[in-house]
């Protein structure tokens, strides 16, 4: 179904392939898991199976690809997507309308499906993926795992019979991605599937065959999952690949990613003071309800709940990114958000968007770190030696100069991270902070948010990672149907079995 031959893929302005000469094939029907330290040439590869690379997305490919018999290289994009159905890491990217059924019906429509099978397709697609009900919702108002599940049932709506999944469940809450794995077996029989994924533990039973790049692109292994892991064990570890807790002890797996727990928090007037805080729209049901929390400064904060609980847009009112609240009051570092202006605010908190891309504003990696220093007048000299720090800790050296739209979503994950350390704020807000990560990089981000907080610095993170929680976090928040539901310590969290399945934590 597919075949590779010799592939080798170079970006401009990049002296160093993102895939070089990988060969390998997949049969018909089997489920693979991709699978590659960050920047490794995943994504890159998912592109060019599904004809966004070099049809779309400019790059030198070299070497041959067969799809279902087709070369998606060259064939016309019609012809490749009733192929091959890409589900994007950032589900809004391929959006193209305002409703849930708008937005199924968009793919059936180029397909020419009449529309009495379309009704069908819609509704059979919403139910698989757990959305029953949602065909009238509008797009922007669905949470970052809706929003991801809205894009799978676009697929599945289409019956492309290879379906490509870039970190699918990256977005969605433990509950939501068991459900999601489950609905990806049963299409295992009537579809060959490319899974990109770092949650090995909920999928890699689910594989057929698991693909290994190293981080030049290069193909190391290919094979039954178990040879694989069992056979690759010390290269996968020592280059930072998660490996699934059945091939890889808890002490190697997961030890990089605990930090020592940060200092008490400092005594005084809270970083963040929330006090009956409500919001919602006009026109539409609420999405907060009387929010009251404080989060100390120099404290480690977790912030976590269930897709659609309002993390985000908690996280984005704190910013002044909405609209003032309906109701209630938001206090940061001591004074009434309303009376900040964003330059007063940024200058204390900043914020790393849940989808990097979303505050990228220039065309090369360098540029986009000496933004906002050159905004605040920094001499040449110390933006040049600031951005220099910043390239080698976050291991951008050798995409300096590449557009940052054109890096893999760790390495994007990784730059939006840096962008907020340049300027040095009081408090970071972090939404999802690990989304695209290996093991490595995991730890290496984790470890430069724990060094911050030694600071002072406070850290607030938005995550579905009860990893990160236990391992970083003095205290948790638990946010449950717009409300806050619990306040405390994440042990006193884990021990709370039954909020932690109603949240759906666990």
């Amino acid at each position: 179904m597919i075949q590779l031959k010799h592939l080798t893929v170079r970006y401009p302005n990049s002296a160093i392939p993102a895939l070089s000469d990988v060969s390998l094939a997949v049969d018909q029907g089997q489920t693979v898991l991709l699978l590659a330290p960050s920047g490794g040439g995943k994504s890159t590869l998912a592109q060019v199976l599904s004809g966004l690379i070099p049809q779309d997305i400019f790059a030198v490919v070299d070497g041959r690809v067969s799809v279902g018999g087709i070369d998606p290289l060259t064939a016309p994009p019609g012809q490749v997507a009733a192929q091959v159905g890409l589900l994007f890491q950032d589900p809004e990217a391929g959006f193209a309308t305002l409703t849930v059924e708008d937005e199924i019906a968009f793919g059936l429509e180029n397909l020419r499906v009449s529309p009495d099978q379309m009704a069908a397709r819609i509704q059979s697609s919403l139910d698989q993926v757990g959305l029953s009900g949602f065909n009238a919702r509008r797009l922007d108002s669905l949470s970052g795992g809706e929003s991801q599940r809205v894009a799978l049932a676009c697929l599945l709506a289409m019956s492309p019979p290879v379906l490509i999944l870039d970190e699918p469940t990256a977005n969605l809450d433990p509950a939501s991605t068991r459900e999601f794995f489950a609905t990806l077996a049963s299409l295992r029989p009537s579809h060959t599937i490319v899974l990109i994924e770092h949650k090995l533990d909920a999928c890699w039973h689910l594989a057929d065959g698991v693909i290994l790049l190293n981080a030049h692109g290069q193909l190391m292994a290919h094979g039954e999952p178990s040879h694989v892991f069992d056979e690759n064990r010390v290269e996968i570890l020592e280059s930072g690949i998660w490996l699934p807790a059945d091939f890889a002890d808890a002490a190697s797996s997961f030890a990089p990613v605990a930090e020592p727990m940060p200092p008490p928090p400092m005594p005084g007037l809270p970083a963040v003071h929330l006090e009956g805080v409500s919001f919602a729209f006009p026109g539409r049901p609420p999405i907060l309800q009387d929010v009251g929390l404080d989060i100390r400064r120099g404290s480690f904060f977790a912030l976590v709940g269930p897709n659609g609980s309002g993390k985000t847009t908690l996280a984005r009112l704190m910013m002044g990114l909405l609209p003032a609240p309906t109701r209630g009051e938001i206090h940061v570092f001591g004074d009434p958000l309303e009376k900040l202006s964003l330059a007063d605010l940024t200058e204390r908190v900043g914020f790393v968007f849940q989808n990097p891309e979303h505050q990228f504003v220039t065309d090369s990696v360098q540029d986009e770190l000496a933004f906002s220093l050159k905004a605040r007048r920094w001499p040449n000299i110390e933006v040049e030696k600031r951005v220099e720090e910043l390239l080698v800790r976050f291991e951008l050296v050798d995409k300096a100069t590449q557009n940052p739209f054109t890096l893999s979503q760790g390495q994007k994950r990784r730059l939006s991270v840096a962008t907020m350390l340049a300027v040095g704020q009081r408090m970071l807000i972090l939404d999802e902070p690990t989304l695209g990560q290996d093991r490595r990089t995991t730890s290496a981000l984790m470890g430069s948010m724990a060094g911050l907080n030694r600071q002072g610095v406070t850290i607030l993170i938005i995550t579905h990672d009860m990893r990160l929680v236990g391992g970083h976090a003095q205290q948790a928040a638990v946010l449950l149907d717009g409300r806050i539901a619990f306040v405390g310590s994440p042990q006193a969290l884990f021990r709370n079995a039954e909020l932690m399945h109603a949240a759906r934590l666990a």
